[in-house]
């Protein structure tokens, strides 16, 4: 249950929720405008599994980004890595072939990977146990809304210019946002506008086992720990949906179910609104159950296993006859994703102390990419010779084992 001591703080998810729609948005105009540029670029299915490929290598670099902002701090290192990503995605605008893609895509990935550890961080430093769950529901809608955005954006720039406008109109959004960062964010210990009984309230609902300690994060201490893997290969086998969703799908329902621009651009956003509702779901799931008494390290497992068993119905998107009912299905799946996902994403700021869980939040991501890579190189190589079909039966099955690992891996803190 929300308390009603102050309201500072989700003023501050708030301004967050802004970096994740503009994240999201960033990497999800080139899916979207895909089925334009490959003809226009000629470029192969192969090549273009090497361009998202190539983002993910990027993405998986998050230890690394976690590192960066446990070291520096969020208020500049996440405004630095904010500005980053934002020029890189004006750079889309510029490039021709593949290859310079694939390298556009690569540094975007590494800045992109940012966003997670820096949700996790967040949420950590700002909100009790109690309130961790469905703040990390609320920043993470903006992912969903910024895959929301994509399909109009590149509808419009395609009309009115070409799809290149799309991504300068995308990059020149995220550098006007990293500038509103840095001015306006600071820890809790530090906020001007953040009332004395606020702050106490956060200060002294935090667990004292994860109190922030002041040497640098251990990542080879943190990669020893089973709850780390506990968390992270879930990830690895889930990922790969919010993949499917952000790269493939767009390209799927031009080739396969014979959509144009101007349906994808009306059709194509639905499973990410659908994905929005998940991020609420799965808290509200954690919340309803401990309030029964569930603990909450099982309360989240609990959570997650219920998305697991909905995602199964990614495993029919391919046998569906009629375009509508895939599209229904895939909306499915997009939910029953951001429910799984935003819970084992939000175990992160359960486990791990303050001045680490933005390191543990990156390598669990890095798990998680690297299930995206796997994914889209295979789909890439495969998918001209046996369709989407065994794909998306993958994607509705793997599910179930990250939830026996989740069950299995992770121990309730003691």
């Amino acid at each position: 249950m929300l308390t009603l001591v102050g309201k500072f703080r989700w003023t501050i998810i708030g301004l967050f929720v802004g970096a994740m729609v503009i994240n999201y948005l960033s990497r999800s105009v080139l899916g979207v405008a895909a089925p334009v540029i490959l003809a226009e670029q000629k470029i192969s299915n192969v090549e273009y599994g090497w361009i998202t490929g190539a983002f993910q290598l990027g993405v998986m670099l998050q230890p690394a980004a976690g590192y960066f902002l446990d070291s520096v701090g969020l208020r500049i290192g996440f405004a630095i890595c904010v500005a980053v990503w934002s020029l890189v995605t004006m750079a889309h605008g510029l490039v021709n072939g593949w290859f310079g893609f694939a390298a556009l895509r690569g540094l975007l990935g590494l800045a992109e990977g940012s966003a997670q550890p820096a949700g996790q961080k967040l949420v950590a430093e700002w909100f009790p146990s109690r309130e961790r769950g469905i703040a990390g529901g609320i920043y993470n809608i903006g992912a969903s809304f910024g895959a929301v955005f994509a399909p109009p954006l590149v509808a419009w720039a395609v009309m009115v210019h070409s799809w290149r406008l799309a991504f300068v109109v995308a990059g020149g959004i995220g550098l006007i946002w990293s500038v509103l960062w840095f001015l306006h964010y600071n820890s809790p210990m530090r906020h001007r506008r953040l009332s004395q009984a606020e702050r106490d309230y956060i200060l002294n609902n935090q667990e004292q086992r994860l109190a922030a300690r002041a040497e640098k994060p251990a990542v080879l201490a943190l990669a020893r720990r089973r709850d780390l893997w506990g968390i992270a290969l879930p990830r690895l086998l889930a990922d790969p949906v919010w993949g499917m969703l952000s790269f493939w799908m767009p390209l799927y329902l031009a080739r396969v179910r014979g959509f144009d621009l101007g349906q994808i651009a009306l059709f194509a956003w639905l499973p990410f609104l659908a994905a929005d509702l998940g991020c609420l779901f799965g808290p509200a799931v954690v919340a309803f159950l401990q309030r029964r008494g569930i603990d909450l390290v099982d309360a989240r497992r609990w959570a997650f296993t219920l998305g697991a068993l909905l995602m199964t119905g990614m495993a029919f998107v391919g046998f569906a006859t009629n375009p509508y009912a895939a599209i229904a299905l895939l909306c499915l799946g997009g939910f029953a994703h951001q429910t799984l996902s935003v819970t084992v994403i939000t175990l992160a700021s359960d486990l791990f102390a303050r001045n680490e869980v933005a390191t543990a939040a990156g390598m669990a991501g890095l798990a998680g990419n690297l299930g995206v890579l796997v994914f889209s190189l295979s789909l890439g190589q495969m998918v001209d010779r046996v369709g989407y079909e065994p794909f998306f039966i993958l994607l509705g099955v793997l599910d179930l084992v990250g939830a026996v690992i989740l069950w299995t891996l992770v121990r309730k803190p003691r």
